[in-house]
């Protein structure tokens, strides 16, 4: 994909491959990684600067790759239009993003929630209550019964 896309391949840390200047606009991303090459419109120094632990995320993806081979793409492909779904976002809530990290990936800034949507957002927090309500019922039991 590097290669059509006329990017500049060099080696990279860790077995990866950097390919920049990638010059298709799909996917759109700030990197995105195929097996054990990131590629990127621009290049890893830049992003670095915004991101420091980009290529340690894209490192993440292309160990997902290597364990999941090509069932990486359909997989991904699900999570991401499941993650879209629940969060309006096709990374919030996709475990390999999750996995690789949304911080280091870009996606999310440090310390902030990731997003649902409506519904699932509803659900969710009526479960957070759900357990509040009985881990306080369990903790005020538990407290009599020690005394």
């Amino acid at each position: 994909m590097a290669l059509v896309g006329r990017a500049r391949i060099r080696r990279g840390p860790h077995g990866l491959w950097i390919a920049e200047g990638y010059r298709f606009r799909y996917p759109i991303a700030g990197a995105f990684t195929v097996g054990n090459v990131v590629t990127t419109a621009s290049t890893i120094g830049r992003l670095e600067r915004v991101m420091p632990d980009i290529l340690a995320h894209e490192g993440r993806h292309a160990f997902q790759y290597a364990v999941l081979g090509p069932a990486f793409f359909p997989l991904y492909s699900a999570a991401a239009g499941w993650s879209w779904v629940v969060a309006g976002h096709s990374a919030a809530r996709n475990p390999f993003e999750t996995g690789a990290g949304l911080v280091s990936g870009g996606y999310l800034l440090a310390g902030q929630p990731v997003p649902l949507r409506g519904l699932f957002r509803d659900a969710a927090g009526a479960g957070r209550r759900l357990r509040a309500l009985l881990g306080r019922r369990g903790g005020t039991a538990t407290r009599s019964r020690e005394r």
